[in-house]
């Protein structure tokens, strides 16, 4: 039986319910009744949008979570690609593929043709802020008839498919493309479900969209709500205004009925992340001690509440093929000791941050920090929403960053993740990571097109990457989402990359 920490008390002294929030549109318990006898879900997601759910940033999750946007292919339940907007494809040459489209319509009423699906990856590959699932390829995408897409690469992509399953590479209409660079998913996408209004960072509302090629949805809507705060969510879930709500924090997990909580193996990895281009951290002797100082383990029990095991890498148990795949970690630099830490401080503090949508890293921050400074580092935290973070944090205006990361999210497939995260040219490089023989590593792996040698090549790749000290992982989360006893067909993805689907409804 796992321990509760003893902060839920205080969880239990905050108020258990948020008045009306959740209802659609402005309404009150009135409006919320009719859409429940409606059969519209109530969601509470975590993270608000950072650009107004442009598929290009963080928010292009959301509209695979809620089933608003397809790619060309999809991801099952192992991870290997399957039709989705294409039902088949061949590949013709090393660098070369070729998608067949399935009768499909646009929220808009407009068809899905071959050139609808061109303009959609050009203008992925064209944008300002490249998508993280292309930092590492460019693709050349050309209409061969009306239903038929070729789509090459400069050199081989063995894992194109899966590449195509990204939320952040789904297609849209030509309306959802404005000529200023934003991209538009409201009423644009081919899922079932239809943005119909969405409210700045609080709220949007979805309905069924029947027009669907694979069959009407059993909901007939959504009305989500962004609440960042954990516990938030947690009392919504207990107070029954919402029938799902995401990342419920491990202090408030056993605090719901146990029928309404549901535990996922999680391909999520939280760790800390040191900043090697400027700062303090640049010194890899303070790295290696930074490093040594910090012990996930800890964290496990007293701020997890045991919904996590401490981390062996980057990968964790979700990986099923990464810990018997575990390459030795050589050539780390001499750590430095307490004293020389606080000789080559001088006196400068490091810059420690974490963000509040994911409950449990504020609070593991300080305990990284107490950490930290037995170590002879003086730290001070900066704790933020993500959102109002994420600049900063590209800029490497932070010496470290407690940090979560789906290490599968972009594709199913470890490489993107490595590329963006921690190549010189990485489009998520927080660390602002510049290493050759990192870069290498993860070439190599990229290239590897046997499934056995490619995953043998990725953790090859994150002992290069462990040997710098540029992250330091702390442990492998289990998530927890709250489902009410009253819905049924809530999809539970380690990669957390899905959640409602056309089967997904109330009872």
């Amino acid at each position: 039986m796992r321990s509760v920490p003893r902060r839920i008390v205080v969880a239990l002294a905050l108020p258990m319910l948020l008045s009306g929030c959740f209802a659609p549109g402005d309404g009150g318990s009135n409006t919320d009744a009719q859409a429940r006898s409606a059969g519209r879900l109530r969601v509470a997601l975590a993270v608000p949008p950072v650009q107004a759910l442009s598929p290009y940033s963080n928010d292009a999750t959301v509209l695979s979570k809620l089933s608003v946007v397809e790619g060309l292919t999809a991801l099952d339940a192992d991870g290997a690609a399957v039709p989705a907007l294409a039902k088949s494809w061949i590949r013709k040459n090393p660098t070369l593929w070729v998608f067949e489209l399935r009768k499909a319509t646009f929220q808009d009423g407009t068809e899905v043709t071959a050139e609808s699906v061109v303009n959609a990856l050009d203008h992925a590959n064209a944008a300002k802020t490249k998508p993280r699932v292309l930092s590492d390829v460019t693709l050349t995408v050309k209409a061969e008839d009306s239903d038929t897409v070729m789509v090459s690469t400069k050199t081989a992509d063995p894992v194109l498919p899966l590449r195509l399953a990204s939320p952040a590479l789904g297609i849209l209409s030509v309306k959802a493309y404005a000529s200023d660079g934003t991209v538009s998913p409201v009423g644009t996408g081919t899922g079932p479900f239809k943005i119909t209004k969405l409210i700045g960072k609080t709220k949007a509302a979805l309905d069924r969209f029947d027009g669907y090629w694979g069959g009407k949805a059993k909901a007939s809507g959504i009305d989500v709500t962004w609440i960042a705060d954990g516990t938030a969510r947690a009392n919504a879930m207990r107070a029954g205004e919402v029938d799902i709500a995401e990342w419920i924090p491990t202090a408030q997990a056993n605090l719901l009925d146990k029928n309404t909580r549901r535990e996922v193996p999680s391909v999520r990895t939280d760790s800390l992340i040191l900043n090697t281009r400027s700062g303090i951290f640049t010194d890899e002797s303070l790295r290696r001690a930074a490093r040594e100082a910090v012990n996930g383990s800890a964290l496990v029990g007293s701020i997890f509440g045991g919904y996590a095991d401490p981390a062996q890498g980057l990968f964790g148990p979700a990986v099923s093929w990464a810990a018997h795949k575990r390459v030795e970690v050589t050539g780390r630099a001499v750590a430095a000791t307490t004293a020389e830490v606080e000789s080559k401080t001088n006196g400068r503090t490091l810059r420690l941050a974490a963000y509040t949508n994911r409950a449990e890293l504020p609070e593991a921050a300080t305990v990284v920090q107490q950490q930290l400074e037995k170590a002879g580092f003086t730290v001070q935290q900066d704790v933020r929403e993500y959102t109002q973070m994420e600049p900063d944090l590209l800029a490497g205006k932070y010496d470290a960053l407690v940090f979560s990361r789906v290490t599968l999210l972009d594709t199913g497939d470890a490489v993107a993740y490595l590329a963006s995260d921690f190549m010189s040219n990485g489009v998520y490089n927080i660390a602002g990571l510049k290493d050759s023989s990192v870069d290498q590593a993860i070439t190599s792996a990229a290239e590897e097109g046997d499934t056995a040698q490619r995953q043998q090549k990725i953790m090859q790749a994150e002992a290069e990457i462990l040997r710098t000290d540029a992250i330091v992982p702390l442990v492998h989360e289990k998530v927890v989402q709250g489902v009410s006893s009253s819905v049924e067909g809530v999809l539970l993805d380690p990669r957390e990359r899905s959640l409602i689907n056309v089967g997904t409804q109330l009872k």
